[in-house]
């Protein structure tokens, strides 16, 4: 996500979305979700000069990433989207304070799964596939993705706010998707939160995504599993809970009863009430588009 508060540090991201070619540019990658230079030239009819130019534009101001890698004429620059969120807040408002930690996938503190289901690192699968019994091996923290068909899995948050600090909202971003036999893009489920066994509100997940490489998955991945997830910024503040922005219930800050002395634990499930029971796969570092844990955010005042 990128926000921009102030119009003038916004100068440069304005000029980018200027040009009608950029904008298509932008249309395409989230379309495809990576194209080379020469496709993007191709399917914009411009030279490769031209698409040269605009994608810098573009890239200089953090809208998308550029990578080279190695295919079978040479090397080819591969550009895909790096932000998938640019909001503007012209509000001139107090600065937040807040606290900002980074769970990793495989550092849960607790777990009730079942099948399909497993776990595995940027190197290699984590004990046997479909075997719950390995979510409590060893090697489980060093995880960086995992899934299951139904059941839960939790974290234990820090807890990092001193006395006399008001939590005003906590903010949870992660990269999800529903968890099919192999893949399919059109496999609902409804992935619950809670916090504290609170429940905070659910979102269905529209699939499995595999029609494309994710951006940071191994190259040893299996072809026909996941690849990537959506990036998902859940949020509980004084005016309820949202999943980007949108809310999914009204379940408050001050509903939680939060404070210095309390426990945090964020549970994810796919419980047997859920209408879509599709399962729940949670991309980490190295896996996926994102690259990126569990983040988590404490504002307070």
């Amino acid at each position: 996500m990128i926000l921009i508060d102030n119009l003038r540090d916004g100068l440069n991201t304005f000029k980018a979305l200027s040009s009608e070619s950029r904008i298509k540019i932008l249309e395409l990658l989230s379309e495809y979700n990576r194209l080379n230079m020469n496709e993007l030239a191709e399917k914009l009819e411009l030279t490769n000069g031209a698409i040269t130019s605009h994608v810098k534009k573009l890239e200089e101001c953090g809208l998308i990433k550029v990578s080279t890698e190695s295919a079978a004429r040479g090397n080819q620059k591969l550009c895909y989207l790096h932000e998938d969120k640019l909001i503007f807040d012209l509000k001139k408002k107090r600065k937040e304070k807040f606290y900002e930690s980074e769970i990793a996938v495989g550092h849960f503190s607790d777990y009730d799964v079942y099948p399909t289901c497993g776990l595995a690192n940027k190197d290699h699968i984590i004990g046997e596939v479909d075997d719950p019994s390995f979510f409590a091996d060893p090697e489980r923290i060093n995880s960086q993705i995992l899934w299951f068909t139904k059941g839960f899995i939790e974290y234990r948050l820090p807890n990092y706010l001193k006395p006399g600090q008001k939590l005003t909202e906590i903010q949870i971003s992660m990269e999800i998707s529903s968890e099919a036999p192999g893949v399919c893009n059109d496999w609902p489920s409804d992935i619950f939160f809670y916090l504290n066994d609170h429940e905070l509100g659910s979102w269905t997940s529209p699939g499995d995504f595999g029609e494309t490489k994710g951006i940071f998955t191994p190259s040893w991945w299996y072809p026909n599993w996941n690849q990537y997830g959506l990036l998902k910024l859940l949020s509980v503040s004084k005016y309820g809970t949202f999943i980007d922005g949108s809310k999914i219930s009204e379940v408050t800050i001050d509903d939680l009863e939060l404070d210095h002395k309390s426990n945090f634990k964020f549970k994810l499930a796919v419980p047997e009430k859920a209408e879509n029971k599709g399962g729940l796969t949670i991309f980490g570092e190295n896996f996926g588009n994102y690259n990126q844990s569990i983040y988590v955010r404490l504002i307070y005042s």
